[in-house]
Formats: structure tokens, C-alpha cells, sequence
């Protein structure tokens, strides 16, 4: 079947804004995603003719995408939106998604390996590779189908960073971008990978018009490899180019210019503040100020079992906090979101029951009658970490690296008293946050248990005067804005 090319404006992601569970009588049971993307695209509205393509995630997905074809899902079930599901087969989804994607990508951009035993790039690791290429090709081939002439085409992430160059090759007419929700690892941590791969992933992202992070340091990390690994020339502000001065604003490669740009991802106000108050959250609001006590202060962190938001030196410098300065104790209760991530991996299920074992160890140790120390949470529920948002009186995000790091921005939104940010030096959202919060070193767990007590001793004066500056900061640039902001720049 010939798809008709008739889409001006596409986006193309991993996860898509809907999701299908599959019955046991052959039912579809469809259930709307959130996040930026979603409210982004929302800013173009299903009368633009745009169409998002992703891939299906799970058996309810492939089904639904096998029974909508090469056509498109049924809008009733994406909210008007016009979305082409791609039915990957599972073992070449597992080999680029896991096997790639989140095991060997992820850990380049957020500096996770233990490099005395890892990585090892085998003939399993070639086979993986493979199949993320063909992954990519899967997109570029159903970009290239449904894109209308000199269409615009907005790639997101790691997941795809093969498809700019792939598409350009199907269809040289089309304006393309790609963004990265990631850090992006400097040369020589990047040059882990092997030569062709590194090689590959950048002149995939150089297929694109316009290549954009959510900060500068970003930008100019994925230059600075164009450079060390490509031998491409920088281009900086002001018409230089190579080791002058300067933002980085270009690369040059192989006769093609290839735009760099900044779009910090901001909160989403309007939607958290009128969920925040709804009655889900006001009843989860009084279950947490139970369990936490009258008169005690709440330290709050939300988070996935993610390697790189570093739960565990969080524990530590809490059970510090505690060792350190005993006026605390019986005072301050850490409310802990550790939402369980990616248990299909080995390491990602040791890291959950690392998180488990040391706040039981704080429980144990420190805890009494009338007080537990650490409530830790591992049930994903949005309405109680809306709740907590409102509550908290310091917000913990210690990540060791982040492309950017939306809970540091949508805690000061929502909060209702003002809350004292303790934030790593190492989150995206320092660059736009740093200012009004308490920057810590991720991996100093004596520094951050010092800020800890810096936060939980601030007044309410000055907490309530850095959250304004912090909320203001955060809705800056909201996600409708900054996927309009993108369209813009291509």
C-alpha cells in the first residue's frame, strides 16, 4: 500500500501520546500519555494535518498498529491527533531499545559506566547495532512516506539518532530537526564507543537542519565530539569559527551546515496547577501530612529508579543530615519517590533494591516509635507527587547528570508555601535554576548533606521569595512555546 504523502509538519519519538492494553477478548483499551511532547503538540492542533509517528511499545500497541496497517490510529482513541504506531518486531525493538538505547547511549551521555569492567562491545553489541539501525530505518521510511514536499520534521531523542540522516537520503526536500532530552557526553567519555558507532550516531544527527538541547553546555558538548571524532568544523557567534570564542552556533560537515540551537523544556503551569488542586491530590495530600506529623518538615525527591537521578547518595546524605546535626531527628521526615524504571534490566532492578535496602537501614537505625525517617514511595502515583510538590518543604534533585530535570521546575510551580531547592550542579535546570537554589556537587554526599541543613533552617521569607524567582524561571519557555519555538528556528 502507497501511504499518501499528506503531512506538513511531523514529529517522530519513541513513545508515542498513546498507549493500548490488550484484553483477554481481543479489546483495545486506549490510555492518553502526558509529558512536554504531548502538550507541545497540542500547540498545532489536529486541523494542522500533523502526524506523530512512534513505535509500539508493548503486545496492546502492535496490536493496535497491526489493525490500523500503514494508517493511522484511531483519533477517538489519540485525542484528534493524527498518529502512525510502527509495529517493530519485538526482538529488533529489545536489541535497539534496550541493547543500545538505554544500556550503551543513556550511560555515554549520563557518564554511568564503571569503566575498570564496562563497557564491552562484543559481537552481542554488533548484533544490538544492527538491529538500532534497522530501528531507524523503520522511522525514516514511515517519515519519508507521510511527509508532504518541504515538510517539517521534528525528531526527538536518543532513540533516533540515526533517522535525520536516513530521511535526508529518502527525502533531501524536507526541513528536518532533531532534539536531544539528554545530556551529551564530552569527547573523551564519548570516544568510549566504538569508532564507526560514535561516528555514526553524530553524522545522524548532522543529517538534520537544526540540532537543539536544552542548554548550551549540551550544545556545545555534541560540537565538541562533531570535532574531536569527525574532524568537522565549529562555527561560533559572530563569524568564528574553530577554537575562537564564542557560542557555538553551527557545524560544518561534509559541505552541509548543520544549526545548533538551546530550547530549555519548561513546566507545564497552566495543567499542574489546575491538577495539582484536584480532589485525588487533596486526599493524597492528607494521607502524606499524616504519615509525615505535625510540626515535622518534609524533604521531598520524585524520581524514577533511574542510575543517573542518584537516589542513593540522596539516602546517604539524608542519613548524614541525621548523624550530623541530631536536632533534626524525630523533626524531618524524607518523603522518597523512587518509581520503579527500566526492571527488564539487571542493573536497574539491583539500583531499586540498593534504594529499598538503605532507607530501611535509616528506618532502622534512626526511627522510633512516633517517627520514620524515610517514607519511601515505590508505586508510581502522579495525584501523591502532586501532593508532595505542595507539601514539601525542601525538594531534593541530586541527579548526576540530566538533560534537563522538569521536577526541579515543577516543584517550585506548585508548591504552596514556597520550597528550598536543592539542586545538582549537574541538572540542565542549573543553568536556568541555579541562582535561587542550593547547588550541590551530586557525588559529595558530606556537601549535600550540608545544604540539606542549610534548606531545612531557611525562613519562610526568604523560601517563599526564591520560589517565585524559581517558578518564574521554570514556566519560562512552556511546552507549547518551546515546540512552537523549534518549528520557528527550522
Amino acid at each position: 500500500m502507497v501511504v499518501p504523502r499528506t503531512a506538513p509538519i511531523l514529529v517522530a519519538s519513541n513513545r508515542g501520546p498513546v498507549s493500548y492494553t490488550l484484553g483477554e477478548d481481543g479489546s483495545l483499551t486506549a490510555r492518553r500519555g502526558g509529558g512536554g511532547l504531548v502538550s507541545g503538540l497540542s500547540a498545532i492542533g489536529p486541523e494542522s494535518g500533523g502526524v506523530w509517528v512512534c513505535a509500539a511499545l508493548g503486545e496492546g500497541d502492535r496490536e493496535a498498529a497491526r489493525r490500523a496497517g500503514d494508517s493511522h490510529l484511531n483519533p477517538g482513541d489519540t485525542g484528534g491527533q493524527q498518529v502512525r504506531m510502527l509495529d517493530i518486531a519485538p526482538d529488533v525493538f529489545a536489541a535497539a531499545y534496550n541493547g543500545v538505547a538505554n544500556s550503551v547511549l543513556w550511560f555515554i551521555h549520563h557518564l554511568l559506566y564503571q569503566t575498570p569492567v564496562e563497557p564491552v562491545f562484543d559481537a552481542e553489541f554488533t548484533e544490538q547495532w544492527a538491529a538500532y539501525e534497522s530501528y531507524n530505518a523503520a522511522f525514516a521510511d514511515a517519515l519519508a512516506q507521510e511527509a508532504v514536499d518541504e515538510a517539517v520534521v521534528l525528531v526527538q531523542d536518543y532513540h533516533l539518532a540515526l533517522v535525520p540522516a536516513m530521511l535526508r537520503e529518502r527525502r533531501p526536500d524536507l526541513r528536518i530537526g532533531h532534539f536531544c532530552h539528554t545530556p551529551w557526553a564530552p569527547p573523551d567519555y564519548y570516544r568510549l564507543l566504538p569508532d564507526e558507532v560514535a561516528a555514526s550516531v553524530l553524522r545522524g544527527i548532522l543529517g538534520s537542519d537544526r540540532a537543539a538541547f536544552h542548554t548550551e553546555r549540551w550544545a556545545t558538548a555534541f560540537a565538541d565530539c562533531c570535532e574531536a571524532v569527525l574532524g568537522a568544523e565549529i562555527v561560533r557567534d559572530g563569524g568564528g569559527d574553530g577554537d575562537g570564542g564564542g557560542t557555538v552556533t553551527a557545524v560544518r560537515f561534509e559541505g552541509r551546515e548543520t544549526r545548533l540551537g538551546v530550547h530549555g523544556l519548561g513546566a507545564d503551569a497552566d495543567f499542574l496547577r489546575e491538577r495539582s488542586r484536584q480532589a485525588d491530590v487533596d486526599e493524597r495530600l492528607s494521607s502524606l501530612r499524616a504519615q509525615i506529623g505535625p510540626g515535622r518538615k518534609s524533604i521531598v525527591r520524585v524520581d524514577r529508579t533511574e542510575l543517573s537521578k542518584n537516589i542513593v547518595r540522596g539516602l546517604l546524605a539524608y542519613r548524614r543530615l541525621l548523624e550530623t546535626r541530631p536536632e533534626w531527628r524525630e523533626r524531618v521526615v524524607h518523603v522518597a519517590f523512587a518509581y520503579p524504571s527500566r526492571q527488564d534490566l539487571a542493573v536497574y532492578r539491583d539500583y531499586t533494591e540498593r534504594v529499598r535496602r538503605i532507607a530501611d537501614e535509616i528506618n532502622e537505625e534512626y526511627g522510633t516509635e512516633g517517627w520514620t525517617p524515610v517514607a519511601l514511595h515505590v508505586k508510581d502515583d502522579f495525584a501523591r507527587s502532586l501532593a508532595a510538590y505542595r507539601l514539601a518543604d525542601v525538594a531534593l534533585v541530586n541527579p548526576i547528570r540530566d538533560g534537563m530535570n522538569l521536577v526541579a521546575k515543577e516543584v517550585p510551580v506548585v508548591s504552596e508555601r514556597g520550597c528550598a531547592l536543592v539542586l545538582s550542579r549537574e541538572a540542565g535546570a542549573y543553568a536556568e535554576l541555579g541562582e535561587d537554589a542550593l547547588v550541590v556537587n551530586p557525588y559529595d554526599v558530606e556537601g549535600t548533606a550540608r545544604a540539606l541543613h542549610e534548606a531545612l533552617r531557611m525562613s519562610d521569607a526568604e523560601r517563599a521569595d526564591r520560589t517565585k524567582r524559581l517558578a518564574a524561571a521554570a514556566i519560562a519557555l512552556p511546552p507549547q512555546a518551546w515546540f512552537l519555538a523549534q518549528l520557528r528556528a527550522l
